[in-house]
């Protein structure tokens, strides 16, 4: 499970409306071939079937005293891994459920008090949607480990038009087959093809968008995620005031909400606190690989592998192999990952 939580800002500016965000999550509806009743559509903690224009009108409406400065709302993304969905086997009903009780867990996230009480996730204002598709980034380690050839792809194809206009003698044969061979010996391939940018993922790429505003249901209350502190108190004319979002425990408990809703077993690899021990301890974090049951690690090592993260031949971790090199190529390999989200750990 890999989840972002992150202001929209468009440029150095936040945006001023969620218009723009709320078209970006109608694409997959208005693919041709989609038929309208196939169309996944808005729903909040209580209500389905929300229209986008009414996304558009709560949200916007609902930033009372918030400056030009300030976000409006947030977006939250939810990326289940190959593993999770597989539990899930694809259903958007499933994911529906897991998001309003993730909200829950988003809700008494916050160091907060609404009129002497916690916060609830009835003061939450939100919207949801789930896609099924993702596309090819460019800061994919697929992309990037094929850019080289992408690269010289591109200057053959060049060498090829130039040939044509008559600006350069040359075989248009041998350059063509060159172009072929290329194709064939980039690394990362689907179906067939090469992967490059914008290329749509194969296999189940379900995942949910969540478009939450600053300003609590009432709006008269900020609700930051974005708060640098996690929990504290501040006196306030006179008063102690609770403040902060506690962003570790909201990720640790919707790893849990989901674990214990669906009865995943989740390996080591998966979990948030393992990926947190990693940044502290890579040693540390390898050898309790190793430590694992036959089964378990053989697990581990597996989901690592399709990290796309450089591992050693018939990798056994054991202490011998866990150079500072090898460790920083493993680091970097999961920061990657975590970033497109090609594996939740």
């Amino acid at each position: 499970m890999y989840i972002t939580i992150t202001p929209q800002k468009l440029g150095a500016n936040y945006s001023q409306s969620a218009a723009d965000y709320v078209d970006y999550l109608e694409k997959e509806n208005q693919l041709p071939g989609i038929e309208e009743k196939d169309h996944e559509l808005f729903f909040n903690q209580e209500e389905d079937g929300i229209s986008p224009e009414t996304v558009v009108k709560e949200i916007d409406a609902n930033t009372a005293k918030l400056e030009k400065r300030e976000p409006k709302f947030y977006s939250i993304t939810v990326n289940p891994s190959q593993y999770e969905l597989k539990k899930l086997q694809n259903s958007s009903e499933a994911l529906k459920q897991y998001t309003r009780a993730i909200m829950k867990d988003y809700a008494s996230s916050f160091n907060r008090e609404i009129n002497g009480r916690p916060i609830s996730v009835n003061d939450i204002k939100y919207f949801a949607k789930i896609e099924h598709q993702r596309a090819f980034k460019g800061t994919d380690f697929q992309v990037k480990e094929n850019q080289p050839y992408a690269t010289k792809i591109l200057e053959l194809k060049n060498q090829i038009r130039k040939i044509e206009r008559g600006e350069m003698q040359g075989s248009l044969s041998s350059k063509k087959q060159q172009i072929l061979k290329l194709e064939k010996e980039a690394p990362y391939q689907q179906n067939g093809q090469r992967i490059v940018q914008g290329m749509p993922k194969e296999g189940n790429q379900s995942h949910i968008h969540i478009i939450v505003s600053r300003k609590d249901a009432s709006n008269s209350y900020s609700l930051s995620p974005g708060s640098k502190y996690k929990a504290s108190e501040v006196e306030l004319n006179g008063k102690l005031v609770k403040r902060g979002f506690n962003r570790d425990l909201f990720f640790q408990k919707a790893e849990k909400t989901f674990d214990n809703q669906f009865h995943y077993q989740r390996n080591f690899v998966e979990t948030y606190k393992a990926r947190k021990d990693f940044i502290k301890s890579p040693k540390m974090y390898f050898s309790a690989i190793a430590g694992l049951p036959a089964s378990e690690k053989a697990l581990a090592i597996k989901m690592l592998r399709q990290t796309g993260i450089p591992m050693v031949p018939a990798i056994s971790i054991s202490k011998a192999q866990l150079t500072v090199k090898f460790i920083k190529t493993i680091k970097k390999g999961i920061q990657i990952a975590s970033k497109s989200a090609s594996i939740g750990i």
